[in-house]
């Protein structure tokens, strides 16, 4: 009785995960099988079964006496990192013995072998592919999205000519053949220290020596490049000639040309259903990130590329010199990252200027819910993380030379890039202003059956974005400069 879906639905008050398990392939199967609840969220009989249902039926009853159903966040729940907990993989092997039965495609053929020959059971779950086989999802896709980026334009003014910039001025630039456009916000030169005091909270090696940076004006985009923007990219250059293949090679016609190769269809949802928009466009590698600004530098004949950590540092700290660009210390902002009781003006401080895992549904947030930081730039610390251009090396800053450093550009060579800022899985301790990351490249694409992977798109970074410079050159209006 203890193992049937109704006795596990009077516990499992939440009309939404009912809902989707009847909407999904498991219910309503091919050979008339109902999968039940407990044929995935329990492992087999004979191992281990009785202790983890012993154990999850102590903690929904508990959850069932102690809170109230109408605060469960479903949505938030069904995420891949939070499923994985709850679903077996010995389980689903258990049903789906044959890996390659006759009348699998090819798709899954090469899925399916590339996930028994990595044996990483650890890092490869069946749901990473099939994460809508249980619980339906909608709007969820999963292998080629061919009609991802499918826009209408209709009513909406498209821009035939770039923004001219005559001065060092803050300006709207407009995409030609697109109705996007998007703030570019004049950063004035000037000098900071990089990097962070030994006795900062939550410091990491890596983040010192403080070192005195000087760089050059320049001007940097408002927000993240949002979905709106990177798909104005993604449409055009398929109009020039995408590539099928993974690698993205150009075609024929694009080569004669010499036109911007566009990214391949991705692998899955990139936006994982959360939107698109003025949303941070995620999901897609260092490589796609570069290329948008080659394309976006050659659509507007300015010259646009991603920040140096020394000009992202700069303009995310604003002038200031604290932990972040406002008051606050991140031993008690991190507490809010748990969820844990904090004063109101604690949780008022921090939720005013960043998208992070205290505020945040588990997912991506438009640019206009929170205030920008002194240089008029929002979400610097929050939201998506970003790339840099630099190559990442732990003791990058001991590398320089003694005095100040002017306009560094990082190490010469590297295996992964910088990455800064937090995102909205990040806690307190990982936004501050001198914090540092790096590019993941091999464990970001574990999911990825294709071979060779794709250089577009990460099947397994949802976090990570990127933000525009653009250099204050002779194409942006210093004529001084020849």
């Amino acid at each position: 009785m203890t193992s049937s879906n109704d006795y596990c639905v009077s516990c499992h008050i939440h009309p939404m995960a009912d809902a989707s398990w009847k909407k999904s392939v498991h219910y309503d199967t091919r050979s008339g099988y109902r999968v039940g609840c407990v044929d995935c969220h329990l492992p087999p009989k004979g191992k281990g079964y009785l202790l983890a249902k012993g154990k999850t039926g102590l903690r929904d009853l508990w959850n069932k006496w102690t809170k109230d159903s109408a605060s469960f966040n479903w949505s938030d729940r069904r995420h891949l990192e939070v499923a994985r907990g709850y679903v077996y993989e010995s389980s689903c092997i258990k049903c789906h013995e044959n890996l390659f039965p006759g009348k699998l495609s090819k798709a899954g053929e090469d899925a399916h072998l590339y996930y028994t020959q990595t044996k990483k059971t650890d890092e490869l779950h069946c749901i990473n592919c099939h994460l809508n086989a249980g619980h339906f999802i909608e709007g969820y896709t999963h292998g080629s999205n061919s009609t991802f980026g499918n826009t209408s334009s209709a009513a909406k003014e498209i821009f035939s000519q770039p923004a001219k910039v005559n001065e060092f001025k803050s300006f709207t630039e407009s995409v030609p053949k697109s109705a996007v456009s998007f703030n570019m916000i004049a950063i004035p030169g000037g000098t900071f220290n990089i990097g962070s005091p030994v006795n900062e909270p939550f410091r990491k090696n890596d983040e010192g020596p403080v070192r005195q940076i000087e760089l050059k004006p320049f001007f940097m985009a408002e927000i993240e490049v949002s979905w709106d923007e990177y798909l104005a990219f993604y449409v055009q250059t398929a109009a020039e000639g995408r590539s099928t293949d993974t690698e993205g090679l150009r075609s024929s016609k694009a080569a004669e040309t010499d036109a911007i190769s566009g990214a391949t269809p991705p692998y899955g949802q990139p936006d994982q259903g959360w939107g698109l928009g003025k949303r941070p466009a995620i999901s897609f590698s260092f490589h796609a990130a570069e290329t948008y600004c080659k394309w976006l530098s050659k659509v507007t004949g300015k010259s646009y590329r991603l920040p140096t950590e020394a000009e992202w540092e700069y303009a995310c700290r604003g002038g200031s010199t604290g932990p972040y660009f406002f008051p606050g210390d991140p031993r008690k902002f991190e507490k809010s990252g748990i969820r844990a009781t904090l004063s109101k003006n604690d949780t008022t401080t921090i939720n005013t200027y960043i998208i992070f895992k205290g505020n945040s549904p588990t997912k991506t947030q438009t640019p206009d819910r929170v205030k920008p930081n002194p240089f008029g730039l929002r979400n610097m610390s929050g939201n998506v993380a970003e790339f840099c251009s630099d190559w990442y090396q732990p003791d990058a800053y001991s590398r320089y030379p003694e005095g100040i450093v002017k306009d560094p550009k990082g190490p010469s060579e590297g295996t992964e890039h910088v990455i800064r800022g937090g995102s909205f899985l990040s806690t307190a301790g990982l936004l501050r202003s001198a914090a540092r990351d790096y590019t993941r490249t091999e464990s970001w694409l574990k999911t990825d059956p294709q071979m060779p992977k794709s250089i577009w798109w990460y099947s397994d970074c949802f976090n990570v974005g990127f933000r525009l410079v653009c250099e204050f050159d002779e194409k942006t209006g210093n004529t001084g400069l020849k």
